[in-house]
């Protein structure tokens, strides 16, 4: 069953100083290995150096990997989840399976307006007309004011994902947001991400299966086919590829 956002009593470091942690992580992760540290090196680092009602994990349910990974060093981690108003069932389907299965808080993070109250402000389907603007007040406003109870998030961005995210990286301070911003599975690609939800039986939204490697809200998003890129089912046909979470 997922919750409701409540205040939380925790004491936040500053800005100053969550962005040096940030840069000594980077250093710390860089000399584990030769190549790039694991996802699971990433997270371990996370769970050393801030408190577990300290961090929370973004997830879109379109799988339930990254929260399941991050639940092993953090059980009990808030997931916040982006309730659009405009989901697809199936995805307000693994949000439920995923706040049952796993050991983790699902989290409704709820846009200021409800769908119709945003109507009958901005007139009907202001996704058709200005996407941007529709994203802005129902996505990036709702998470950067939960954000603002953390000192850290975690996201599911995947350098394969688009030509917009192949330079992502495993820890960086996020300047809009105040916080450090944590991308453990960056390097993991679509086929890992199955193989690992496959593995430990971790929830999977079913239109991942069903030609929607990149699932947003049902208004905006369409299948995508062979040989397209993953991200070319959303926002279809407009000048824009993301919703402006991760830019």
């Amino acid at each position: 069953m997922s919750v409701s956002l409540a205040p939380r009593a925790t004491v936040l470091r500053t800005h100053d100083e969550l962005r040096e942690l940030a840069e000594a992580g980077n250093a710390e992760l860089r000399s584990l290995a030769a190549d790039e540290a694991s996802a699971y090196e990433v997270i371990a680092w996370v769970a050393r150096n801030f408190a577990a009602d300290a961090a929370a994990v973004a997830c879109s349910m379109a799988d339930a990997v990254l929260p399941h990974v991050v639940a092993q060093s953090l059980p009990g981690v808030d997931v916040l989840f982006l309730d659009t108003g405009y989901h697809f069932a199936k995805t307000y389907e693994t949000r439920d399976r995923v706040a049952s299965a796993l050991d983790v808080r699902v989290v409704d993070v709820l846009p200021e307006l409800t769908v119709a109250e945003q109507n009958a402000k901005y007139g009907l389907d202001l996704f058709a007309r200005d996407a941007a603007e529709c994203c802005a007040m129902r996505k990036v406003a709702p998470l950067h004011d939960a954000l603002a109870g953390y000192e850290l998030w975690f996201t599911g961005v995947r350098r394969d994902e688009a030509p917009t995210r192949t330079n992502t990286p495993l820890v960086t301070f996020d300047e809009r947001n105040g916080l450090v911003k944590v991308n453990p599975l960056a390097a993991w690609s679509f086929d890992e991400l199955i193989d690992y939800s496959n593995a430990f039986g971790v929830p999977v939204n079913d239109l991942l299966t069903q030609g929607y490697p990149s699932i947003g809200c049902e208004p905006c998003t369409r299948q995508v086919a062979e040989g397209e890129d993953p991200r070319a089912g959303r926002w279809s046909g407009l000048d824009k590829t993301e919703c402006g979470l991760h830019v």
